[in-house]
C-alpha cells in the first residue's frame, strides 16, 4: 500500500458528477503532466551531468568545474517540482492512524483539513519565498557566473504550484460544504494564533512546547503531512514569538534541501528501479532465496546484512534503503512477510547502520568536534554488528514458526548456476564502494556509475531493458525525491528555529549538571539524543550540540569515539522511530508501504536497538578496541 493521502468513504461523489470537479480534474491533469515531464527530465539531466563529471575528471583528466554547480541548481528545482508531483499524487508522508479510526464524517473532514492546513501555510509563506528569491538575485555562482536567483526561484515556484495542486485536489475530491467547514476551521485556528501572538511572547521558551510539541503533534495525528506539520509550526513560532524575518525560514528550508550529498537520494531511487527493470533484482533474489530460502526468516537476515554492506556508500540513509528495498521486498512479500514488518525492519536497519563508514554523520562529528575521522571510521564497524545481532534475534523470534513446507530446497549445482546469473548484480555494491574508495567518484556521483553499470548489464547480459518504462520510473523517482527532501528541508528549518531560541545551550548546561558522573551523563545523553534525533535529524543535532557536549564527555572520562558511537545510535533510534522520526517515513516512502502498517511491528525492533545501544554504551571496547 502506497503512503498516500487517502480519502474516506464519505468523500464527495466522483468528479464526473460535479462540473467543478470535472474542470478541476482537467486542469490538474494538464498541469500535472507538464510538471511530471519537467521533473522526470530533471532526474535524467542530473544523471548525465554527474556522469559526465566523473568521465571528464577520471578518464580525460579534465574536470568540469561547473558540473557540481549545475547539479546543485537543478537539484533544488527537482526537489520542489518533485514535491508538487508528490502532492498531486498524494504521496507526502503522513500519519493516518487516528484518522482511520474515527467515523466516516469526521474522517472526511480530517482528510479535507489535511489539504486546507498545508494550503494555509503555502499561502502565508509564498511572499517570503519570493522575497528570498529576490534577495538571492545579486549573488553570482563562482564557476558558471550566473545569478543564484535562478536556483532560489525554484522555492516560490514550487510552493505556488503546490498551492494550486492543493486547490485542485480540494475541488476534485471534496464537496463544497465540507471544504467550507475545513476552510473555516483552518481560518479560525490561524486567527486564534495570530491574535494570541502578543500573549505568547512573554512565555519565552514555553513557546517551544506550544509550537514544536503541541502544534506539531496535533497536525501529525490529525493527518496533516509531516513536512507541512514541521513547516507550519516553525513558521508560526518565528512569526508570532520572534522578530525574525520570515524569509530567513525560507533560507533555512533552502539550506536543508540543497546539500549536494542529498542528490544521491533520487539517483539511488532510480538505480533501485533500474535494477528491478533490468532483471538484476530477480537474479539476485533467486540466488539469495536458493541460498537462505530454507532458513526461517532467511531473507530478513539478508536485509540486515545487505544494509550493512551498502550503508554509507551514498552518504544518505534514505538512498541506502532505496538501493535495497526494491530488490528484496517483492520476494519477501511473495513468501508471506507482512509489509508492516518489512518496513519496520528496514527502518531499524537504518538506525543500526548509522555508524558504518563512510558515514556523513561520522564526517560531520569529526568536522565540528575535532575528533579524528579515521578513528571514527575504525570505531564504527563493530558497534553496528552488535546492534545488528539484536535485530537478528528479533527476526529469529518472529519467524521461528514460519511455514517452510512449500519452500523448495535447491541443490549445490542449482545454487551455483543461480550465483553465476546473479553475479553481475552481486558485484554492483562492490563496484560502487570501490569507485568511492579509489577516488573514481564522490559519494554523490557514485550512483551514476551504478546506473551506467546496470544499463550495460540489462542490455548486453540479461538482455532486458524496457525503454517504455523509463518515463514512469523517472517521474516516480522525482515524486519520492520531492516527498523526502521536502521533509528534510522543513526539519532543517525547524532545527534552526530551536537553535535561535537558545534551547541547545540550555540543554547542554542541564546535562552537565546531572549527577552520576560518566554513567549519569551517558544516560542523559542517550535520552536527549533519542529525542533530538526524532526532531532535528542527525546532522543538525550534531552541528548544534556536538561542540557543546563532546568536551563535557571528555571531561567526565568518556572516550570521544565511544561517546560518538552512543550518540549516533541514540539519534538513529529517534530518527527512524515514529511518530516524529522522518527516517521512518523515508523508509515508508521507499518501500511504498503506509506508515500505519509498520506501527504494530516496529516496537520489537526499537527494543532491540535500545538493547544493542545499552551494550555499546556499557562496553567501551566495542567502539575503541580497534583504535591504534
Amino acid at each position: 500500500m502506497t503512503p498516500v493521502l487517502t480519502h474516506g468513504a464519505a468523500d464527495a461523489p466522483p468528479a464526473a458528477r460535479r462540473p467543478l470537479g470535472v474542470l478541476a480534474q482537467r486542469v490538474e491533469n494538464g498541469l500535472g503532466l507538464a510538471v511530471d515531464a519537467v521533473a522526470g527530465s530533471l532526474v535524467l539531466v542530473e544523471i548525465f551531468v554527474l556522469l559526465a563529471g566523473v568521465i571528464a575528471r577520471y578518464v580525460f583528466q579534465k574536470p568540469l568545474v561547473w558540473s557540481d554547480e549545475l547539479a546543485s541548481l537543478l537539484f533544488l528545482w527537482l526537489s520542489m517540482l518533485g514535491a508538487v508531483v508528490a502532492l498531486r499524487r498524494g504521496e507526502h508522508m503522513r500519519m493516518t492512524g487516528l484518522v482511520s479510526r474515527v467515523g466516516p464524517r469526521a474522517q472526511a473532514l480530517l482528510e479535507t483539513l489535511a489539504l486546507t492546513v498545508p494550503l494555509a501555510f503555502l499561502a502565508m509563506v509564498l511572499w517570503p519565498a519570493f522575497e528570498y528569491a529576490s534577495e538571492e538575485m545579486p549573488v553570482v555562482s563562482p564557476a558558471m557566473e550566473i545569478s543564484n536567483g535562478w536556483r532560489a526561484t525554484a522555492i516560490p515556484v514550487g510552493l505556488g504550484l503546490m498551492a494550486i495542486m492543493a486547490l485542485l485536489r480540494l475541488a476534485r475530491l471534496h464537496e463544497g460544504r465540507r471544504i467550507a467547514v475545513a476552510v473555516g476551521i483552518t481560518a479560525a485556528l490561524t486567527a486564534l494564533l495570530w491574535f494570541a501572538g502578543p500573549s505568547l511572547v512573554p512565555l519565552g521558551k514555553l513557546n517551544l512546547v506550544i509550537f514544536f510539541v503541541v502544534l506539531v503533534a496535533a497536525c501529525v495525528f490529525g493527518g496533516v503531512p509531516i513536512a507541512f506539520s514541521f513547516a507550519l509550526a516553525t513558521f508560526a513560532y518565528l512569526g508570532l514569538t520572534t522578530r525574525t524575518p520570515l524569509l530567513v525560514m525560507v533560507g533555512r528550508l533552502d539550506e536543508g534541501m540543497s546539500h549536494l550529498i542529498l542528490l544521491a537520494v533520487p539517483l539511488f531511487i532510480f538505480l533501485g528501479a533500474l535494477i528491478e527493470m533490468t532483471g538484476m533484482a530477480r537474479a539476485m533474489i533467486q540466488f539469495l532465496a536458493s541460498l537462505l530460502g530454507h532458513v526461517r526468516g532467511g531473507l530478513s537476515y539478508v536485509l540486515v546484512g545487505a544494509m550493512y554492506l551498502v550503508s554509507g556508500i551514498s552518504g544518505s540513509k534514505v538512498a541506502d534503503m532505496a538501493a535495497i528495498a526494491p530488490v528484496l521486498f517483492p520476494e519477501m512479500k511473495a513468501r508471506g512477510a507482512k509489509p508492516g514488518d518489512l518496513v519496520a525492519l528496514l527502518s531499524a536497519t537504518g538506525a543500526q547502520t548509522e555508524t558504518i563508514p563512510p558515514s556523513i554523520v561520522l564526517i560531520t562529528i569529526g568536522s565540528v568536534t575535532g575528533v579524528s575521522i579515521a578513528a571514527l571510521f575504525s570505531g564504527g564497524l563493530l558497534p553496528a554488528v552488535v546492534v545488528g545481532a539484536f535485530l537478528c534475534t528479533v527476526v529469529w523470534w518472529r519467524y521461528r514458526k514460519e511455514d517452510l513446507s512449500q519452500v523448495r530446497r535447491f541443490t549445490k549445482g542449482q545454487i551455483t548456476r543461480f550465483f553465476v546469473v546473479a553475479l553481475p548484480a552481486i558485484l554492483l555494491p562492490f563496484v560502487i564502494r570501490a569507485a568511492v574508495v579509489e577516488g573514481v567518484a564522490t559519494a554523490t556521483e557514485v550512483s551514476t556509475i551504478g546506473i551506467a553499470y546496470s544499463v550495460i548489464v540489462g542490455i548486453f547480459i540479461h538482455r532486458q531493458f524496457d525503454i517504455k518504462r523509463l518515463p514512469g520510473m523517472l517521474v516516480e523517482t522525482a515524486s519520492l525525491t520531492g516527498a523526502i527532501i521536502f521533509i528534510v528541508g522543513c526539519a532543517t528549518a525547524m532545527a534552526w528555529g530551536l537553535t535561535q531560541s537558545g534551547f541547545s545551550q540550555d540543554l547542554a548546561a542541564w546535562m552537565q549538571s546531572m549527577p552520576g558522573g560518566a554513567a549519569g551523563f551517558m544516560l542523559v545523553s542517550i535520552l536527549a539524543f533519542v529525542v533530538l534525533g526524532s526532531v532535528l535529524e542527525g546532522i543538525p543535532a550534531i552541528v548544534l550540540f556536538g561542540p557543546l557536549l563532546f568536551p563535557i564527555a571528555k571531561a567526565v572520562g568518556i572516550h570521544e569515539v565511544h561517546y560518538a558511537m552512543v550518540v549516533i545510535f541514540a539519534m538513529g533510534i529517534g530518527l527512524f522511530s515514529p511518530p516524529f522520526g522522518v527516517g521512518y517515513y523515508g523508509a515508508c516512502a521507499i518501500s511504498k508501504i503506509h506508515p500505519d502498517e509498520g506501527l504494530p511491528h516496529i516496537g520489537g525492533y526499537i527494543l532491540a536497538l535500545l538493547a544493542g545501544l545499552a551494550v555499546v554504551a556499557a562496553v567501551p571496547w566495542i567502539s575503541t578496541g580497534f583504535l591504534k
